[in-house]
């Protein structure tokens, strides 16, 4: 005996839902439980809702919502109605859920349930066909998914998904007003297949002797329940209005706001009487319907004036930069019409040489939108006249300072300020000078995936304070090196703050580096879009910070790579290019900075095999930088390099600096505060020295990952025994 026929014995049905695509498929058994002809059928999912009970359905949506969160069983008992809504028989479903491309996909068995016995007691609640408690869990459905969808598209496929209790249409056409005319602005069932390729309905003029024109006209329904009344009322339009052999319609207006914004048909196959209690079903739709397409379109009209901001204020990025890539991403996050003052700029300048600049005027709203294209305008023009960096903040600086003052003196009150990074970049050497107004620093991607935060002088915000100063910052970019800057979206959505936030992105980075495949550019491309999934992505979920709110941002981040990796082989082998490298000057009127020296180092030695090395080598750049400070005149330049393979790796330390009285020796008593710095040198260093150059001198010393192998005395050969 085959399967099927054991099952149709016990009355048992199988069924595949596919709420994905809306499609539900039964065996004969299935397809006899629910009330259909006793063979396979594939039928649409509204369909076969429609020959459940409607508070059931409801039931079954969560039962399944649950199965797949604790990846059971869904077990249910459905009633089957019949197309007056009578309940015919009682079902019970043991069905496997899985998710599938944002729905889910049921596989299981429907069986017949059994009257109970005289005498016998109902494990559940009897079951009535109360028509009235049908409609109330239909409206209460309905009203969910209009409520839910968030576009005109997503409202006419929920409404054409309905199932209304005992009766169901069978097409579904939705009017809008456009001017005088009617136009179909959506429209389900088998006119969409109309022969030619022709629309069901042709445009109708409000003046027109149609149904759904008189409808708009008068605010009021319109039914008519056989077709001779249809054909006896509109005999000019029914021919067209009516294939497929439809006997009942009802035109039902479309009002939101007290406002009438056009109408609504339902065709049915069955005869429907359209009584009072089916016309308030109707009715009740008809305003759900008005009110989520009026809300859908209010959406989409914002959504469309956020793109057009968006693309008339975002630029495109320069392509062809000779030896370098640029890659750049803006991802509004903040909510509203979904624009902010957060924005990206590329400007080439009279000198041949191009600028970057990032910034984020304060706010997520049009007015940040307004003023940063200003403010954005106004850099342009800055940089064009040929200023340096930081002459071109100096300038925009007073620029926004003079829009609020003209907003303070109209009595405004909504005064803003702006963060901004300009980097002026020279791109047959990678040079770049960067003029800070409290915007985050830039990190700098080295060759090898290790990501740094390179600090930068900087001033207040633009608009504060009008005069305002801002310092230069001088760095060069290597070849197969990266620098990175970002708005603070990029590093603080999801409650992180400026620490936890590049923890989380130098993650991102490291981990698509160390898989990077394919040409540079195209990596480039990759990794901006993995910024930006990691931070506004789903994962980034399961990835919040230490604080206790999400708090959203935009994003803007542009992502600057010098072609060239240069691994060049010397005589004695591969050449002793730095795998890592960090330059740091801490100047003397800075000593704050030797903490910013410390962070350095330790971010550069980030997997460093020995913890306490990484931690005598922060020491050791303590001692030297505050021996610098301490007892010359002149400023600090430390360097600090990582060469080797890893697990046998060398990291030098450099402090130079102008002075040429070389440091002594010293024997420190018990209770002295200073004087010890050398002899932390020989117990700590693998080895160390001092050289005199021509201006100064340098301190330096180096460790070695493979202490065991490489660490020998104290060498001195460089500089004089001290």
């Amino acid at each position: 005996m085959r399967t099927e026929d054991l099952l149709a014995a016990i009355a048992t049905g199988l069924w595949r839902w596919d709420n994905a695509s809306g499609r539900v498929t039964l065996d004969a058994e299935a397809a006899r439980l629910l009330g259909l002809p006793t063979a396979p059928a594939e039928l649409t999912e509204a369909a076969v809702r429609s020959r459940f009970h409607p508070v059931d359905f409801a039931e079954i949506n969560g039962i399944v919502q649950l199965a797949l969160a604790e990846e059971t069983l869904a077990e249910a008992r459905l009633r089957i109605v019949d197309e007056r809504g009578r309940v015919q028989r009682i079902v019970r479903t043991r069905s496997r859920a899985r998710a599938v491309d944002g729905g889910f996909e049921l596989v299981g068995t429907l069986q017949e349930v059994p009257e109970p016995q005289p005498g016998t007691s109902a494990a559940h609640t009897p079951i009535t066909g109360d028509w009235r408690r049908s409609r109330e869990a239909f409206l209460l459905d309905a009203g969910r998914a209009l409520a839910e969808a968030r576009s005109t598209a997503e409202v006419l496929r929920v409404a054409a998904g309905l199932s209304m209790p005992g009766f169901m249409p069978d097409g579904l056409t939705v009017f809008a007003i456009e001017g005088d005319r009617l136009s179909v602005i959506g429209h389900h069932g088998p006119h969409d297949a109309h022969e030619n390729g022709a629309p069901p309905f042709p445009a109708t003029a409000l003046a027109d002797h149609h149904p759904a024109a008189e409808v708009v006209r008068t605010g009021r329904a319109l039914y008519l329940p056989t077709p001779e009344e249809y054909s006896r009322r509109y005999p000019a339009v029914r021919p067209v209005d009516t294939p497929c052999g439809r006997t009942s319609w009802a035109f039902v207006p479309l009002v939101n706001a007290g406002r009438t914004i056009g109408a609504w048909m339902a065709a049915f196959l069955q005869p429907v009487a359209f009584t009072p209690d089916e016309r308030s079903v109707l009715t009740t739709v008809a305003r759900m319907l008005a009110q989520a397409l009026a809300r859908a379109g209010m959406q989409e009209e914002q959504q469309e004036l956020a793109l057009g901001l968006q693309r008339s204020m975002m630029p495109t990025v320069q392509p062809d930069i000779p030896g370098m890539t640029v890659a750049a991403r803006y991802v509004p996050t903040g909510g509203g019409l979904e624009v902010g003052g957060d924005w990206y700029d590329m400007i080439p300048l009279p000198s041949g040489r191009l600028a970057l600049v990032i910034g984020d005027v304060q706010g997520h709203d049009v007015r940040a939108a307004g003023l940063m294209g200003q403010l954005r305008i106004a850099l342009r023009a800055y940089a064009s006249e040929g200023h340096h960096p930081d002459a071109v903040l100096s300038r925009a600086s007073r620029f926004l300072a003079g829009i609020n003052t003209t907003e303070l003196h109209g009595h405004g009150e909504d005064q803003r300020f702006a963060t901004c990074l300009y980097i002026e970049v020279d791109p047959a050497t990678g040079l770049l000078d960067i003029a800070r107004a409290g915007h985050p620093d830039p990190a700098i991607l080295l060759g090898d995936g290790t990501v740094l935060v390179r600090p930068t002088a900087g001033g207040l915000p633009l608009g504060i304070v009008p005069d305002t100063d801002y310092p230069t910052t001088r760095l060069v970019l290597e070849p197969g090196e990266t620098m990175l800057v970002c708005t603070d979206g990029l590093i603080e959505t999801g409650g992180h703050d400026l620490d936890t936030g590049w923890a989380r992105l130098r993650d991102t980075i490291e981990a698509h580096e160390s898989g990077e495949t394919g040409e540079r550019d195209e990596s480039l491309e990759r990794l901006a879009d993995a910024l930006v999934q990691a931070v506004h992505g789903p994962p980034s979920h399961h990835t919040t910070g230490p604080l206790v709110d999400r708090r959203e941002d935009d994003i803007a981040v542009l992502l600057l790579r010098r072609d060239g990796a240069g691994c060049g082989i010397g005589p004695g082998g591969p050449s002793a290019r730095p795998v890592r490298r960090t330059v740091l000057t801490v100047a003397q009127a800075e000593p704050e900075r030797i903490a910013e020296a410390r962070r350095q180092v330790r971010a550069l030695l980030h997997d460093w095999a020995d913890p306490d090395q990484v931690d005598s080598a922060v020491l050791m750049v303590s001692e030297m930088v505050t021996n610098v400070l301490l007892h010359t005149d002149g400023d600090a330049l430390l360097v600090a390099e990582v060469t080797g393979e890893r697990g046998s790796r060398r990291v030098r330390i450099d402090v130079a600096d102008s002075s040429d009285e070389l440091p002594h020796r010293r024997c420190p008593g018990e209770l002295a505060s200073s004087g010890r710095g050398l002899v932390l040198l020989e117990l700590l260093a693998g080895a160390w020295g001092v050289d005199p150059r021509g201006d100064g001198k340098s301190t330096w010393c180096e460790l070695y990952e493979d202490a065991g192998a490489a660490a020998g005395p104290p060498s001195s050969e460089s500089g004089p025994a001290v």
